[in-house]
Protein backbone atom coordinates (compact mmCIF):
# COMPACT_ATOMS: atom_id res chain seq x y z
CA UNK A 1 0.00 0.00 0.00
CA UNK A 2 1.41 3.41 -0.92
CA UNK A 3 1.76 6.13 1.69
CA UNK A 4 -0.99 8.16 0.02
CA UNK A 5 -3.45 5.27 -0.18
CA UNK A 6 -6.02 5.39 2.62
CA UNK A 7 -7.36 1.86 2.22
CA UNK A 8 -5.26 -1.20 1.42
CA UNK A 9 -7.23 -3.10 -1.22
CA UNK A 10 -4.46 -5.52 -2.14
CA UNK A 11 -6.32 -8.37 -0.41
CA UNK A 12 -9.88 -7.17 -0.95
CA UNK A 13 -11.42 -10.59 -1.62
CA UNK A 14 -9.74 -12.24 1.38
CA UNK A 15 -10.57 -9.32 3.66
CA UNK A 16 -14.20 -9.37 2.54
CA UNK A 17 -14.68 -13.07 3.26
CA UNK A 18 -12.66 -12.84 6.47
CA UNK A 19 -14.68 -9.88 7.74
CA UNK A 20 -18.08 -11.28 6.77
CA UNK A 21 -17.27 -14.68 8.31
CA UNK A 22 -16.04 -13.04 11.51
CA UNK A 23 -19.23 -10.94 11.59
CA UNK A 24 -21.38 -14.05 11.30
CA UNK A 25 -19.47 -15.65 14.18
CA UNK A 26 -19.70 -12.43 16.22
CA UNK A 27 -23.49 -12.01 15.91
CA UNK A 28 -24.68 -14.65 18.40
CA UNK A 29 -21.82 -13.82 20.77
CA UNK A 30 -22.63 -10.12 20.72
CA UNK A 31 -26.27 -10.84 21.53
CA UNK A 32 -25.30 -13.24 24.32
CA UNK A 33 -22.74 -10.91 25.86
CA UNK A 34 -25.21 -8.03 25.72
CA UNK A 35 -27.80 -10.04 27.65
CA UNK A 36 -25.22 -11.21 30.17
CA UNK A 37 -24.00 -7.65 30.76
CA UNK A 38 -27.41 -6.54 32.03
CA UNK A 39 -27.85 -3.77 29.42
CA UNK A 40 -29.65 -5.97 26.92
CA UNK A 41 -28.79 -7.73 23.68
CA UNK A 42 -28.74 -4.49 21.71
CA UNK A 43 -25.86 -3.16 23.83
CA UNK A 44 -23.79 -6.16 22.74
CA UNK A 45 -24.51 -5.46 19.06
CA UNK A 46 -23.71 -1.75 19.46
CA UNK A 47 -20.43 -2.61 21.20
CA UNK A 48 -19.45 -5.12 18.53
CA UNK A 49 -20.10 -2.59 15.74
CA UNK A 50 -18.29 0.37 17.33
CA UNK A 51 -15.30 -1.44 18.79
CA UNK A 52 -15.06 -3.67 15.72
CA UNK A 53 -14.81 -0.76 13.27
CA UNK A 54 -12.76 1.75 15.27
CA UNK A 55 -10.26 -0.72 16.79
CA UNK A 56 -9.62 -2.23 13.35
CA UNK A 57 -9.19 1.11 11.59
CA UNK A 58 -6.99 2.83 14.21
CA UNK A 59 -5.39 -0.20 15.89
CA UNK A 60 -1.97 -1.79 15.48
CA UNK A 61 -2.88 -5.39 14.64
CA UNK A 62 -3.91 -5.76 11.00
CA UNK A 63 -5.96 -8.96 11.35
CA UNK A 64 -7.49 -8.44 14.77
CA UNK A 65 -11.27 -8.60 15.21
CA UNK A 66 -12.53 -6.73 18.26
CA UNK A 67 -15.81 -6.64 20.13
CA UNK A 68 -17.39 -7.73 23.42
CA UNK A 69 -15.41 -10.59 24.98
CA UNK A 70 -15.95 -12.92 27.92
CA UNK A 71 -13.57 -11.14 30.33
CA UNK A 72 -14.78 -7.64 29.42
CA UNK A 73 -18.42 -8.66 29.69
CA UNK A 74 -17.91 -10.25 33.10
CA UNK A 75 -16.42 -7.03 34.48
CA UNK A 76 -18.97 -4.85 32.66
CA UNK A 77 -21.78 -6.89 34.21
CA UNK A 78 -20.39 -6.25 37.68
CA UNK A 79 -20.08 -2.52 36.94
CA UNK A 80 -23.64 -2.33 35.59
CA UNK A 81 -25.13 -4.35 38.49
CA UNK A 82 -23.30 -2.16 41.03
CA UNK A 83 -24.51 1.09 39.45
CA UNK A 84 -28.08 -0.17 39.17
CA UNK A 85 -27.98 -1.08 42.85
CA UNK A 86 -26.73 2.42 43.72
CA UNK A 87 -29.17 4.32 41.47
CA UNK A 88 -32.23 2.07 41.60
CA UNK A 89 -32.70 1.34 37.90
CA UNK A 90 -30.79 0.98 34.63
CA UNK A 91 -32.23 4.24 33.26
CA UNK A 92 -31.08 6.15 36.34
CA UNK A 93 -27.65 4.55 36.26
CA UNK A 94 -27.12 4.77 32.49
CA UNK A 95 -25.23 8.08 32.57
CA UNK A 96 -22.70 6.82 35.10
CA UNK A 97 -22.32 3.48 33.30
CA UNK A 98 -21.61 5.21 29.98
CA UNK A 99 -19.16 7.58 31.70
CA UNK A 100 -17.25 4.60 33.13
CA UNK A 101 -17.07 2.89 29.72
CA UNK A 102 -16.04 6.15 28.02
CA UNK A 103 -13.32 6.85 30.59
CA UNK A 104 -12.02 3.28 30.25
CA UNK A 105 -11.48 3.91 26.54
CA UNK A 106 -9.77 7.22 27.23
CA UNK A 107 -7.42 5.51 29.71
CA UNK A 108 -6.53 2.91 27.09
CA UNK A 109 -5.56 5.71 24.71
CA UNK A 110 -3.41 7.20 27.48
CA UNK A 111 -1.70 3.82 28.01
CA UNK A 112 -0.96 3.68 24.29
CA UNK A 113 0.41 7.24 24.21
CA UNK A 114 2.63 6.45 27.22
CA UNK A 115 3.85 3.30 25.40
CA UNK A 116 2.73 0.93 28.17
CA UNK A 117 1.57 -1.72 25.71
CA UNK A 118 5.05 -3.12 25.12
CA UNK A 119 5.16 -4.48 28.68
CA UNK A 120 2.53 -7.15 28.00
CA UNK A 121 5.41 -9.48 27.09
CA UNK A 122 6.31 -9.66 30.78
CA UNK A 123 3.00 -11.25 31.71
CA UNK A 124 3.92 -14.74 33.01
CA UNK A 125 2.10 -17.68 31.44
CA UNK A 126 0.71 -19.00 34.79
CA UNK A 127 -0.95 -15.62 35.41
CA UNK A 128 -2.54 -15.59 31.94
CA UNK A 129 -3.55 -19.25 32.26
CA UNK A 130 -5.15 -18.86 35.69
CA UNK A 131 -6.91 -15.67 34.62
CA UNK A 132 -8.37 -17.13 31.42
CA UNK A 133 -9.47 -20.34 33.14
CA UNK A 134 -11.09 -18.27 35.90
CA UNK A 135 -12.99 -16.20 33.31
CA UNK A 136 -14.17 -19.42 31.67
CA UNK A 137 -15.47 -20.72 34.99
CA UNK A 138 -17.27 -17.42 35.72
CA UNK A 139 -19.04 -17.43 32.34
CA UNK A 140 -20.18 -21.03 32.81
CA UNK A 141 -21.40 -20.46 36.37
CA UNK A 142 -23.31 -17.32 35.38
CA UNK A 143 -25.29 -19.40 32.85
CA UNK A 144 -26.47 -22.02 35.35
CA UNK A 145 -29.68 -20.11 36.18
CA UNK A 146 -30.65 -19.28 32.55
CA UNK A 147 -29.83 -22.90 31.69
CA UNK A 148 -32.38 -23.99 34.30
CA UNK A 149 -34.94 -21.39 33.16
CA UNK A 150 -34.42 -18.65 35.77
CA UNK A 151 -32.92 -15.16 35.95
CA UNK A 152 -29.34 -15.24 37.16
CA UNK A 153 -27.90 -13.28 40.09
CA UNK A 154 -24.97 -11.09 39.04
CA UNK A 155 -22.56 -12.26 41.74
CA UNK A 156 -20.90 -15.67 41.80
CA UNK A 157 -21.38 -16.19 45.54
CA UNK A 158 -25.09 -15.36 45.23
CA UNK A 159 -25.45 -18.02 42.55
CA UNK A 160 -24.03 -20.71 44.81
CA UNK A 161 -26.13 -19.62 47.78
CA UNK A 162 -29.41 -19.36 45.82
CA UNK A 163 -28.96 -22.45 43.65
CA UNK A 164 -30.65 -24.84 46.16
CA UNK A 165 -33.78 -22.67 45.97
CA UNK A 166 -34.23 -23.06 42.19
CA UNK A 167 -33.28 -26.73 41.82
CA UNK A 168 -36.81 -27.90 42.75
CA UNK A 169 -38.24 -25.61 40.04
CA UNK A 170 -36.22 -26.54 36.95
CA UNK A 171 -37.81 -25.52 33.63
CA UNK A 172 -37.35 -28.64 31.53
CA UNK A 173 -38.01 -26.81 28.24
CA UNK A 174 -35.18 -24.37 28.98
CA UNK A 175 -32.80 -27.19 29.87
CA UNK A 176 -33.59 -29.10 26.67
CA UNK A 177 -33.19 -25.98 24.54
CA UNK A 178 -29.83 -25.12 26.12
CA UNK A 179 -28.61 -28.73 25.74
CA UNK A 180 -29.70 -28.74 22.09
CA UNK A 181 -27.72 -25.51 21.58
CA UNK A 182 -24.56 -27.00 23.09
CA UNK A 183 -24.96 -30.21 21.08
CA UNK A 184 -25.45 -28.25 17.84
CA UNK A 185 -22.36 -26.11 18.45
CA UNK A 186 -20.14 -29.14 19.01
CA UNK A 187 -21.68 -31.57 16.50
CA UNK A 188 -22.57 -29.38 13.50
CA UNK A 189 -18.88 -28.79 12.51
CA UNK A 190 -18.66 -32.54 11.86
CA UNK A 191 -21.17 -31.98 9.01
CA UNK A 192 -19.65 -28.76 7.64
CA UNK A 193 -17.48 -25.90 8.87
CA UNK A 194 -18.64 -23.48 6.19
CA UNK A 195 -21.39 -22.11 8.46
CA UNK A 196 -20.55 -21.18 12.09
CA UNK A 197 -22.25 -23.69 14.36
CA UNK A 198 -23.24 -21.02 16.92
CA UNK A 199 -25.19 -19.18 14.22
CA UNK A 200 -26.88 -22.44 13.15
CA UNK A 201 -27.92 -23.10 16.75
CA UNK A 202 -29.19 -19.53 17.13
CA UNK A 203 -31.32 -19.53 13.97
CA UNK A 204 -32.60 -23.13 13.97
CA UNK A 205 -33.45 -23.40 17.66
CA UNK A 206 -35.03 -19.94 17.75
CA UNK A 207 -37.21 -21.02 14.83
CA UNK A 208 -38.19 -24.30 16.49
CA UNK A 209 -38.92 -22.61 19.81
CA UNK A 210 -41.10 -19.98 18.13
CA UNK A 211 -43.00 -22.41 15.91
CA UNK A 212 -43.93 -24.88 18.64
CA UNK A 213 -44.43 -22.18 21.27
CA UNK A 214 -41.97 -23.27 23.97
CA UNK A 215 -42.55 -21.62 27.33
CA UNK A 216 -39.09 -20.05 27.68
CA UNK A 217 -37.80 -16.52 28.29
CA UNK A 218 -36.81 -14.56 25.17
CA UNK A 219 -34.66 -11.49 24.54
CA UNK A 220 -37.65 -9.21 24.00
CA UNK A 221 -37.87 -5.94 22.08
CA UNK A 222 -34.73 -4.64 20.39
CA UNK A 223 -34.60 -1.07 19.03
CA UNK A 224 -34.76 -0.81 15.25
CA UNK A 225 -32.48 1.21 13.03
CA UNK A 226 -29.24 3.00 13.81
CA UNK A 227 -28.18 3.56 17.44
CA UNK A 228 -28.86 6.90 19.04
CA UNK A 229 -26.06 9.02 20.52
CA UNK A 230 -26.08 9.11 24.31
CA UNK A 231 -24.58 12.56 24.93
CA UNK A 232 -27.60 13.58 26.99
CA UNK A 233 -26.84 10.80 29.47
CA UNK A 234 -23.60 12.56 30.41
CA UNK A 235 -25.74 15.40 31.81
CA UNK A 236 -27.17 13.05 34.45
CA UNK A 237 -23.99 11.86 36.14
CA UNK A 238 -23.37 12.17 39.87
CA UNK A 239 -19.80 13.48 40.19
CA UNK A 240 -19.93 13.73 43.98
CA UNK A 241 -17.94 10.49 44.35
CA UNK A 242 -15.57 10.42 41.37
CA UNK A 243 -13.76 7.28 42.54
CA UNK A 244 -16.94 5.29 41.86
CA UNK A 245 -16.34 6.13 38.20
CA UNK A 246 -12.53 6.13 38.09
CA UNK A 247 -11.86 2.76 39.77
CA UNK A 248 -14.18 0.68 37.54
CA UNK A 249 -12.82 2.53 34.49
CA UNK A 250 -9.25 1.65 35.46
CA UNK A 251 -10.29 -1.99 35.90
CA UNK A 252 -11.90 -2.12 32.46
CA UNK A 253 -9.00 -0.31 30.80
CA UNK A 254 -6.43 -2.65 32.33
CA UNK A 255 -8.44 -5.74 31.47
CA UNK A 256 -9.14 -4.57 27.92
CA UNK A 257 -5.42 -3.91 27.47
CA UNK A 258 -4.43 -7.39 28.60
CA UNK A 259 -7.23 -9.07 26.66
CA UNK A 260 -6.47 -7.23 23.41
CA UNK A 261 -2.69 -7.55 23.44
CA UNK A 262 -2.82 -11.26 24.23
CA UNK A 263 -5.01 -11.67 21.15
CA UNK A 264 -2.52 -9.57 19.17
CA UNK A 265 0.20 -12.05 20.12
CA UNK A 266 -1.97 -14.92 18.87
CA UNK A 267 -2.48 -13.05 15.58
CA UNK A 268 1.28 -12.46 15.30
CA UNK A 269 2.01 -16.15 15.76
CA UNK A 270 -0.52 -17.11 13.07
CA UNK A 271 0.49 -14.50 10.48
CA UNK A 272 4.22 -14.29 11.29
CA UNK A 273 3.90 -10.53 11.69
CA UNK A 274 4.57 -8.07 14.50
CA UNK A 275 1.79 -5.87 15.90
CA UNK A 276 2.22 -2.34 17.23
CA UNK A 277 1.02 -2.72 20.83
CA UNK A 278 0.82 0.99 21.64
CA UNK A 279 -1.12 1.80 18.46
CA UNK A 280 -3.40 -1.14 19.22
CA UNK A 281 -4.26 0.36 22.61
CA UNK A 282 -5.13 3.68 20.98
CA UNK A 283 -7.43 1.90 18.55
CA UNK A 284 -9.08 -0.13 21.31
CA UNK A 285 -9.56 3.01 23.37
CA UNK A 286 -11.22 4.86 20.51
CA UNK A 287 -13.44 1.84 19.91
CA UNK A 288 -14.58 1.68 23.52
CA UNK A 289 -15.23 5.41 23.63
CA UNK A 290 -17.33 5.13 20.46
CA UNK A 291 -19.21 2.16 21.92
CA UNK A 292 -20.01 4.13 25.07
CA UNK A 293 -21.34 7.08 23.07
CA UNK A 294 -23.93 4.86 21.33
CA UNK A 295 -24.82 2.85 24.46
CA UNK A 296 -22.77 -0.28 23.73
CA UNK A 297 -20.74 -2.40 26.11
CA UNK A 298 -16.94 -2.22 25.91
CA UNK A 299 -14.86 -4.82 24.14
CA UNK A 300 -11.36 -5.96 23.28
CA UNK A 301 -9.50 -8.09 20.81
CA UNK A 302 -11.45 -11.35 20.40
CA UNK A 303 -9.21 -14.37 19.91
CA UNK A 304 -11.71 -16.75 18.32
CA UNK A 305 -13.06 -14.17 15.89
CA UNK A 306 -9.52 -13.09 14.98
CA UNK A 307 -8.56 -16.69 14.23
CA UNK A 308 -11.69 -17.07 12.08
CA UNK A 309 -10.81 -13.90 10.18
CA UNK A 310 -7.25 -15.05 9.46
CA UNK A 311 -8.32 -18.55 8.44
CA UNK A 312 -10.96 -17.07 6.10
CA UNK A 313 -8.44 -14.91 4.26
CA UNK A 314 -8.35 -11.63 6.23
CA UNK A 315 -4.96 -9.90 6.12
CA UNK A 316 -5.50 -6.16 6.56
CA UNK A 317 -7.43 -3.85 8.87
CA UNK A 318 -10.15 -3.66 6.23
CA UNK A 319 -11.37 -7.12 7.34
CA UNK A 320 -12.14 -5.80 10.83
CA UNK A 321 -14.04 -2.84 9.40
CA UNK A 322 -16.07 -5.14 7.14
CA UNK A 323 -16.88 -7.31 10.18
CA UNK A 324 -18.37 -4.26 11.94
CA UNK A 325 -20.29 -3.11 8.87
CA UNK A 326 -21.73 -6.62 8.42
CA UNK A 327 -23.11 -6.46 11.97
CA UNK A 328 -24.54 -3.01 11.25
CA UNK A 329 -26.43 -4.36 8.23
CA UNK A 330 -27.80 -7.21 10.36
CA UNK A 331 -28.92 -4.71 12.99
CA UNK A 332 -30.79 -2.60 10.44
CA UNK A 333 -32.37 -5.54 8.60
CA UNK A 334 -32.97 -8.25 11.18
CA UNK A 335 -33.44 -6.48 14.50
CA UNK A 336 -37.14 -7.33 14.59
CA UNK A 337 -36.42 -11.05 14.52
CA UNK A 338 -33.73 -10.99 17.20
CA UNK A 339 -36.31 -10.33 19.93
CA UNK A 340 -37.56 -13.92 19.52
CA UNK A 341 -34.23 -15.50 20.50
CA UNK A 342 -34.68 -17.64 23.65
CA UNK A 343 -32.38 -16.89 26.58
CA UNK A 344 -31.58 -20.61 27.10
CA UNK A 345 -30.10 -20.63 23.57
CA UNK A 346 -27.83 -17.73 24.50
CA UNK A 347 -26.97 -19.55 27.74
CA UNK A 348 -25.92 -22.61 25.72
CA UNK A 349 -23.76 -20.45 23.45
CA UNK A 350 -22.05 -18.78 26.42
CA UNK A 351 -21.41 -22.09 28.14
CA UNK A 352 -19.46 -23.25 25.08
CA UNK A 353 -17.61 -19.91 25.10
CA UNK A 354 -16.65 -20.47 28.74
CA UNK A 355 -15.53 -24.02 28.02
CA UNK A 356 -13.39 -22.74 25.14
CA UNK A 357 -11.71 -20.03 27.24
CA UNK A 358 -10.43 -22.44 29.92
CA UNK A 359 -6.72 -23.18 29.43
CA UNK A 360 -6.68 -26.97 29.33
CA UNK A 361 -3.05 -27.03 28.22
CA UNK A 362 -1.94 -25.27 31.39
CA UNK A 363 -4.21 -27.36 33.63
CA UNK A 364 -3.05 -30.59 31.98
CA UNK A 365 0.57 -29.84 32.79
CA UNK A 366 -0.05 -28.45 36.27
CA UNK A 367 1.50 -31.52 37.95
CA UNK A 368 4.58 -31.35 35.74
CA UNK A 369 5.48 -27.65 35.69
CA UNK A 370 7.56 -26.05 38.48
CA UNK A 371 5.58 -25.92 41.72
CA UNK A 372 5.88 -22.13 41.87
CA UNK A 373 4.15 -21.83 38.48
CA UNK A 374 1.39 -24.19 39.59
CA UNK A 375 0.83 -22.16 42.78
CA UNK A 376 0.59 -18.90 40.82
CA UNK A 377 -1.82 -20.40 38.29
CA UNK A 378 -4.18 -21.80 40.93
CA UNK A 379 -4.04 -18.63 43.04
CA UNK A 380 -4.97 -16.45 40.08
CA UNK A 381 -7.74 -18.85 39.01
CA UNK A 382 -9.35 -18.93 42.47
CA UNK A 383 -9.06 -15.16 42.97
CA UNK A 384 -10.48 -14.49 39.52
CA UNK A 385 -13.59 -16.52 40.31
CA UNK A 386 -14.21 -15.57 43.93
CA UNK A 387 -12.52 -12.18 44.52
CA UNK A 388 -11.80 -9.77 41.66
CA UNK A 389 -10.30 -10.08 38.18
CA UNK A 390 -7.86 -7.16 38.36
CA UNK A 391 -6.76 -8.05 41.89
CA UNK A 392 -6.18 -11.61 40.71
CA UNK A 393 -3.83 -10.45 37.94
CA UNK A 394 -2.04 -8.03 40.29
CA UNK A 395 -1.54 -10.67 42.98
CA UNK A 396 -0.43 -13.19 40.35
CA UNK A 397 2.18 -10.78 38.95
CA UNK A 398 3.54 -9.97 42.40
CA UNK A 399 3.58 -13.62 43.45
CA UNK A 400 5.26 -14.72 40.19
CA UNK A 401 7.89 -12.00 40.55
CA UNK A 402 8.66 -12.80 44.19
CA UNK A 403 8.90 -16.54 43.55
CA UNK A 404 11.05 -15.96 40.50
CA UNK A 405 13.43 -13.67 42.39
CA UNK A 406 13.75 -16.27 45.14
CA UNK A 407 14.52 -18.97 42.58
CA UNK A 408 17.16 -16.85 40.89
CA UNK A 409 18.64 -15.98 44.28
CA UNK A 410 18.90 -19.67 45.15
CA UNK A 411 20.58 -20.41 41.82
CA UNK A 412 23.04 -17.54 42.24
CA UNK A 413 23.88 -18.82 45.71
CA UNK A 414 24.50 -22.33 44.39
CA UNK A 415 26.75 -20.98 41.64
CA UNK A 416 28.86 -18.89 44.00
CA UNK A 417 29.56 -21.90 46.17
CA UNK A 418 30.51 -24.35 43.42
CA UNK A 419 32.02 -22.43 40.49
CA UNK A 420 34.60 -19.83 39.66
CA UNK A 421 34.08 -16.51 37.90
CA UNK A 422 35.45 -17.96 34.66
CA UNK A 423 32.75 -20.64 34.63
CA UNK A 424 30.07 -17.99 34.18
CA UNK A 425 31.80 -15.50 31.90
CA UNK A 426 29.60 -14.26 29.06
CA UNK A 427 30.98 -13.66 25.57
CA UNK A 428 29.41 -12.45 22.34
CA UNK A 429 30.93 -15.44 20.52
CA UNK A 430 31.67 -18.38 22.75
CA UNK A 431 35.26 -19.59 22.64
CA UNK A 432 34.55 -22.99 21.10
CA UNK A 433 32.82 -21.34 18.13
CA UNK A 434 35.78 -19.30 16.88
CA UNK A 435 37.21 -22.08 14.70
CA UNK A 436 34.00 -23.17 12.94
CA UNK A 437 34.19 -23.49 9.16
CA UNK A 438 32.46 -20.87 7.01
CA UNK A 439 30.17 -23.56 5.56
CA UNK A 440 28.73 -24.37 8.99
CA UNK A 441 28.45 -20.68 9.88
CA UNK A 442 26.35 -20.02 6.79
CA UNK A 443 23.98 -22.96 7.20
CA UNK A 444 23.70 -23.27 10.98
CA UNK A 445 22.13 -20.75 13.36
CA UNK A 446 23.48 -20.92 16.91
CA UNK A 447 21.19 -19.60 19.66
CA UNK A 448 22.96 -18.73 22.90
CA UNK A 449 21.07 -18.80 26.20
CA UNK A 450 23.00 -16.92 28.87
CA UNK A 451 20.65 -17.54 31.78
CA UNK A 452 17.21 -18.71 32.87
CA UNK A 453 14.47 -18.96 30.23
CA UNK A 454 11.46 -17.36 31.93
CA UNK A 455 8.40 -15.27 31.14
CA UNK A 456 10.40 -12.09 30.46
CA UNK A 457 12.44 -13.83 27.78
CA UNK A 458 9.77 -15.97 26.11
CA UNK A 459 8.46 -13.21 23.80
CA UNK A 460 11.95 -12.23 22.62
CA UNK A 461 12.76 -15.87 21.84
CA UNK A 462 9.62 -16.19 19.71
CA UNK A 463 10.55 -12.97 17.86
CA UNK A 464 13.97 -14.47 17.16
CA UNK A 465 12.36 -17.56 15.66
CA UNK A 466 10.20 -15.46 13.31
CA UNK A 467 13.18 -13.37 12.17
CA UNK A 468 15.46 -16.37 11.59
CA UNK A 469 17.54 -16.20 8.37
CA UNK A 470 17.60 -19.03 5.80
CA UNK A 471 19.35 -21.87 7.61
CA UNK A 472 19.13 -25.66 7.73
CA UNK A 473 19.98 -26.29 11.38
CA UNK A 474 19.40 -24.43 14.65
CA UNK A 475 21.56 -25.30 17.65
CA UNK A 476 20.20 -24.30 21.06
CA UNK A 477 23.16 -23.88 23.42
CA UNK A 478 21.68 -24.36 26.90
CA UNK A 479 24.81 -24.84 29.00
CA UNK A 480 24.09 -21.63 30.93
CA UNK A 481 20.35 -22.28 31.47
CA UNK A 482 19.88 -23.48 35.06
CA UNK A 483 16.11 -23.01 35.13
CA UNK A 484 13.11 -22.81 32.79
CA UNK A 485 9.60 -21.82 33.86
CA UNK A 486 6.22 -22.61 32.26
CA UNK A 487 6.31 -19.63 29.89
CA UNK A 488 9.80 -20.63 28.78
CA UNK A 489 8.76 -24.26 28.27
CA UNK A 490 5.92 -23.29 25.94
CA UNK A 491 8.10 -20.72 24.15
CA UNK A 492 10.64 -23.48 23.38
CA UNK A 493 7.84 -25.82 22.30
CA UNK A 494 6.26 -23.24 19.96
CA UNK A 495 9.64 -22.26 18.51
CA UNK A 496 10.69 -25.86 17.82
CA UNK A 497 7.35 -26.61 16.13
CA UNK A 498 7.68 -23.48 13.97
CA UNK A 499 11.24 -24.40 12.99
CA UNK A 500 10.31 -27.95 12.14
CA UNK A 501 7.49 -26.70 9.92
CA UNK A 502 10.23 -24.96 7.93
CA UNK A 503 12.16 -28.26 7.71
CA UNK A 504 14.83 -26.89 10.05
CA UNK A 505 16.64 -29.42 12.24
CA UNK A 506 16.81 -28.45 15.94
CA UNK A 507 19.68 -29.68 18.13
CA UNK A 508 20.37 -28.97 21.82
CA UNK A 509 23.75 -28.95 23.54
CA UNK A 510 24.71 -29.22 27.22
CA UNK A 511 21.18 -28.95 28.59
CA UNK A 512 21.00 -29.02 32.40
CA UNK A 513 18.77 -31.34 34.41
CA UNK A 514 15.94 -28.98 35.39
CA UNK A 515 15.23 -27.71 31.84
CA UNK A 516 15.60 -31.25 30.47
CA UNK A 517 13.13 -32.64 33.00
CA UNK A 518 10.63 -29.86 32.29
CA UNK A 519 10.83 -30.36 28.50
CA UNK A 520 10.39 -34.10 29.02
CA UNK A 521 7.30 -33.54 31.18
CA UNK A 522 5.42 -31.75 28.37
CA UNK A 523 6.70 -34.04 25.62
CA UNK A 524 9.10 -31.70 23.81
CA UNK A 525 11.70 -34.37 24.53
CA UNK A 526 11.48 -36.86 22.86
CA UNK A 527 8.22 -35.88 21.09
CA UNK A 528 9.70 -32.97 19.11
CA UNK A 529 13.43 -33.31 19.77
CA UNK A 530 14.80 -36.87 19.80
CA UNK A 531 17.12 -37.98 22.61
CA UNK A 532 19.94 -38.49 20.10
CA UNK A 533 19.74 -34.79 19.25
CA UNK A 534 20.78 -33.82 22.78
CA UNK A 535 24.57 -33.45 22.87
CA UNK A 536 26.70 -33.23 26.00
CA UNK A 537 28.82 -30.44 24.51
CA UNK A 538 29.01 -28.19 21.47
CA UNK A 539 31.97 -29.89 19.76
CA UNK A 540 30.19 -33.26 19.86
CA UNK A 541 27.26 -31.60 18.09
CA UNK A 542 29.53 -30.05 15.43
CA UNK A 543 31.16 -33.44 14.81
CA UNK A 544 27.72 -35.04 14.37
CA UNK A 545 26.88 -32.39 11.75
CA UNK A 546 30.14 -32.83 9.86
CA UNK A 547 29.78 -36.61 9.71
CA UNK A 548 26.06 -36.58 8.96
CA UNK A 549 25.23 -38.45 12.16
CA UNK A 550 22.90 -35.65 13.25
CA UNK A 551 20.50 -36.29 10.38
CA UNK A 552 19.88 -39.99 10.93
CA UNK A 553 16.26 -40.75 11.69
CA UNK A 554 15.22 -37.10 11.39
CA UNK A 555 15.65 -35.65 7.89
CA UNK A 556 17.62 -37.26 5.09
CA UNK A 557 20.88 -35.43 4.67
CA UNK A 558 20.28 -35.32 0.89
CA UNK A 559 17.44 -32.91 1.56
CA UNK A 560 19.97 -30.30 2.70
CA UNK A 561 21.68 -27.90 0.33
CA UNK A 562 24.87 -28.21 2.35
CA UNK A 563 25.18 -31.99 2.04
CA UNK A 564 28.75 -31.56 0.78
CA UNK A 565 29.76 -30.96 4.39
CA UNK A 566 29.07 -34.56 5.39
CA UNK A 567 31.64 -37.10 4.33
Amino acid sequence: MSKNQLIDTSNLRGDFFGGVTAGVVALPLALAFGVQSGMGAIAGIYGAIAVGIFAAWFGGTSTQISGPTGPMTVVSAVVIATEIELHGSLDAALGTIIAIFFLAGALQILLGVLKIGQYIRYMPYPVVSGFMSGIGVIIIVLQIFPFLGHSSPKKILDIFSELPNVLPDIKIESVLLALATIATIYLFPKITKLIPSALVALVVLTGISTLIGLDVAIIGNIPDGLPALQFESFMHIDYSEPMLIIIPAITLAALGTIDSLLTSIVADNMTKTQHNSNKELIGQGLGNMAAAVIGGIPGAGATMRTVVNINSGGKTRLSGVIHGLALLLVLVGAGAYAKLIPLPVLAGILITVGIGIIDYKGLKHIAHVPKTDAVVMLAVLIMTVFVDLLQAVAVGMVLASVLFMKKMSDIAEDKSSTGSVDDFATEVVWMDETNLSDDIRHKVFIQHFDGPIFFGFASKFQEMTRALPEVDVVILRMKKVPYIDQSGMYAIEDAVMALQEKKILVLITAIQEQPKDMLRQIGVIPGLIAEEHLYKDFMQCVKALETGEAFKGEIKKDDFSWKFLVG
